[in-house]
């Protein structure tokens, strides 16, 4: 009868995986409590998408989603990590509750189309990776719409109306992420096909 174990290498992978999931979850964290400005009641403009763009363009998908579900699990349990420096449960079922979600599914959608490029070698390639992103966005802008209809009891024009002005930042946020995203593909083109 033999056992299974990780071999060195794959043990090195791992742990490789579970620095940058940790990482990225920091970078997440801080982009959402850094001195933010403020333009709505429901929520101050951060760099928090920034962080979740990034998180998806650089480490893939899965990995990626990883490390946004752990900073929202960090924000969960009490660490004011969320923008505005909120944290707890009750910041998931607020107004900006339907952002949280979209987030998860940016970070996914995101990373998984930079997947693609990777696959074919042109997630070096700035405007590919800001394409990339742009379905995210709509997705993240879709559900916090959602959200602020069923939550902050607005219309759908008026939960339109509070969203459209976070636009323009985050088209900003999306050209800083391809700019790094290919950056980094570039110094490390195997960090995709290696954990994606």
């Amino acid at each position: 009868m033999t056992t299974l174990s990780k071999s060195p290498v794959q043990a090195r992978s791992t742990t490789v995986d579970l620095a940058l999931v940790a990482s990225f979850a920091a970078l997440v964290a801080v982009c959402s409590i850094l001195p933010a400005i403020n333009v709505s009641t429901f929520a101050p403009i951060t760099l928090q998408t920034f962080g979740v763009l990034l998180a998806g363009a650089v480490l893939g998908a899965r990995r990626g989603v990883l490390a946004v579900l752990l900073w929202m699990a960090v924000g969960a349990i009490g660490m004011p990590v969320f923008a505005g420096g909120k944290a707890g449960l009750g910041v998931f079922a607020g107004p900006t509750g339907g952002y949280l979600v979209g987030m998860v599914l940016a970070v996914a959608t995101c990373g998984l189309l930079v997947e693609r490029l990777a696959r074919r070698g042109r997630a070096t390639q700035p405007v590919l990776v800001a394409a990339a992103g742009v379905p995210a966005l709509v997705v993240l802008h879709v559900l916090g719409i959602v959200g602020l209809h069923l939550r902050a009891d607005l219309s759908w024009s008026a939960a339109a109306a509070v969203d459209v002005v976070f636009v323009p930042g985050d088209l900003v946020k999306l050209v800083a992420t391809a700019l790094v995203a290919a950056a980094v593909h570039r110094a490390f083109p195997a960090l995709l096909r290696r954990g994606a």
